[in-house]
């Protein structure tokens, strides 16, 4: 299987891409403009879908600028979309940590992914695990 991101239906999206040949993660960008209020955690597009290997995982990375210069931060710390999220679109959620409205431009980035390999324990038992369905972002497992 491959590893790629694919834009989702009629998706205004910017396809990621690296800054440089050394840098790990892809930028991120909002597919859409969207404001948020004071203290609110909003959930931001990115129109983007991401197909990957069973044993990747991708995390989204808050951009170390974006508390200083924008005053948002990514409200989990650190996102973790799984292998079998796709095809869904995968969004960053933010929340204002100013006193004043801040509004994301579409095209603007406001993340980083990173993808990773991960390991499973010998003692794995998930296989009762497969008849959950992925719901959204928030907790896609139901939590």
């Amino acid at each position: 299987m491959k590893r790629q991101f694919l834009k989702r239906g009629d998706s205004k999206a910017t396809m990621p891409e690296r800054a440089t040949k050394g840098s790990a993660g892809y930028d991120i960008a909002a597919s859409e403009k969207v404001t948020i209020q004071p203290g609110e955690i909003k959930l931001v597009h990115t129109g983007l879908a991401v197909q990957m290997e069973q044993d990747d995982v991708m995390l989204l990375i808050d951009r170390s600028s974006n508390p200083r210069k924008r005053g948002i931060v990514l409200s989990n710390s650190l996102g973790v979309i799984d292998h079998d999220y796709f095809p869904n679109e995968f969004m960053g959620m933010f929340t204002n940590i100013t006193d004043k409205p801040v509004t994301i431009e579409a095209g603007q980035r406001i993340m980083q992914a990173v993808f990773v390999k991960y390991r499973l324990v010998d003692n794995d038992d998930a296989k009762k695990l497969n008849n959950l369905k992925k719901l959204g972002n928030e907790g896609s497992d139901d939590e």
